[in-house]
């Protein structure tokens, strides 16, 4: 008898979480269906495991800052350079995706059913007294004030980051200034690194227990969306997927100028040597997988200097993942949008805080969309279960975004290489000057 439950146990196993997921989609789909809005209640089993998943995403963000910060080897006088060029190229990511989210508004692209707007309405009035009060607050608060309340939610204590849900700015916080703290003050750095490591991948480990769940939590809250609001939610899913190509583009538009501009190398040197890193990247999804070849690809085919690539390829890999910021900030639009919420001003701001932050040593996590987002979901107070709606096309666009995570390695590379040929480029080709 335990064969038997052994074998189809060890079968599914052995698929992709992903064809799991759109099995657990399709199955939510049908009970939906057929269920109507009884299916609601297939729904809250999920939003208990993900408390699950809310409780371990702070600690493993938290030590991924951490040894992404402590175990990075930066060359003294390129530092200044380096940091400013990754915080560049993500905030730029961020803000085209906000952009995007904004103007698309992929969220409010479905047809309503009478249930939605009942739903809408009914929350509209029950909220009523919060959106006036909410409205006479901001008109009496500038910006400086909105930027004070937010740092008001920093916590009063280490462990308060970790308690009841957390802080995510607090959590961000303290693992900025521990990683920090810890490359001026420790006597063994590799060591640091190594123990820093253990306990990361610790929660990772637990973590991953949670995501095998991922599918059967997914087929749960499909089953009570489809069955409260039919296939609306999921027609919004297609235009997120248009909206996130188009600003991934932009994003990769942005890469290429700004190598055109800033380095000796031209754009299409780039491609043609770094093109098997690029169609790497797309296939394994994993820029941590794609780094030697990256590396390799920059030194070998392009050319570039080992000081440059060392710093963008290597070192660059662990902080630059704008593809995976610039996503975090459009699903939580996207999301928002799907709810009949908007985000203020304010709240985009935390949203662009929270997501530069979580992408910080984002490469190195498996899973790391759902853990990322679960960070930036908490901080904007938006449904964590909403954020199982995006797993089944989290594994297509996930490709395109680690393309983009290693253009972004690529970019910094070149740039911090500068417009000054090194003699052994054997180049020949001509770079228009600026």
């Amino acid at each position: 008898m335990p064969a038997l439950i052994s074998k189809p146990l060890l079968r599914w196993q052995s698929m992709p979480l992903y064809f799991r997921t759109l099995i657990g989609m399709a199955i939510g789909a049908v009970l939906g269906t057929t269920m109507g809005p009884d299916a609601a209640a297939l729904a809250k089993p999920g939003s208990i495991l993900m408390g699950l998943v809310q409780m371990l995403a702070a600690p493993v963000a938290f030590f991924a800052i951490v040894h992404a910060l402590a175990g990075a080897k930066i060359e003294a006088g390129k530092t200044g350079a380096l940091v400013r060029l990754l915080a560049t190229n993500t905030l730029v990511a961020i803000m085209i995706g906000l952009l995007v989210a904004n103007f698309v508004r992929p969220g409010e692209r479905r047809g309503l059913s009478e249930s939605d707007k009942q739903r809408i309405e009914s929350q509209a009035a029950s909220m009523a007294g919060q959106i006036a009060t909410a409205e006479t607050s901001a008109k009496e608060s500038g910006l400086g004030d909105k930027v004070l309340q937010i740092l008001e939610k920093l916590p009063r204590s280490v462990m308060g980051p970790f308690t009841d849900g957390g802080s995510v700015i607090g959590v961000i916080v303290l693992a900025l200034m521990l990683g920090l703290a810890l490359r001026k003050v420790s006597p063994d750095p590799d060591a640091t690194v190594r123990t820093v490591k253990v306990f990361m991948d610790a929660f990772i480990t637990m973590l991953h227990w949670v995501v095998q769940l991922v599918p059967i939590i997914v087929l749960g809250v499909v089953a009570g969306e489809v069955g409260l609001n039919g296939f609306g939610s999921f027609i919004g899913l297609l235009w997120l997927i248009v909206a996130v190509l188009l600003a991934l583009a932009l994003q990769f538009i942005y890469y290429m100028s700004r190598i055109w501009l800033q380095s000796w190398v031209s754009p299409a040197r780039l491609l043609r040597g770094c093109r098997d890193a690029l169609a790497m990247a797309f296939s394994t999804a994993s820029s941590t997988a794609t780094m030697p070849l990256t590396y390799q690809c920059l030194i070998e085919r392009v050319k570039v200097r080992k000081s440059s690539a060392n710093l963008g390829a290597l070192v660059g890999a662990n902080f630059n993942n704008d593809g995976t910021a610039l996503y975090e900030a459009m699903a939580a639009l996207f999301v928002a949008q799907l709810l009949g919420r908007d985000l203020d001003f304010a709240q985009q701001a935390v949203v662009v805080l929270c997501a530069v932050a979580a992408s910080v040593g984002a490469a190195g996590i498996p899973s790391a969309g759902l853990i990322t987002m679960t960070l930036v979901f908490t901080a904007v107070g938006l449904p964590l279960e909403y954020s199982l709606l995006l797993v089944p096309i989290d594994w297509f666009l996930d490709r395109f975004r680690t393309m983009i995570n290693v253009s972004g390695d690529l970019c910094v590379s070149c740039v911090l290489d500068g417009r000054e040929k090194p003699e052994d480029s054997s180049c020949h080709e001509s770079h228009p000057a600026v």
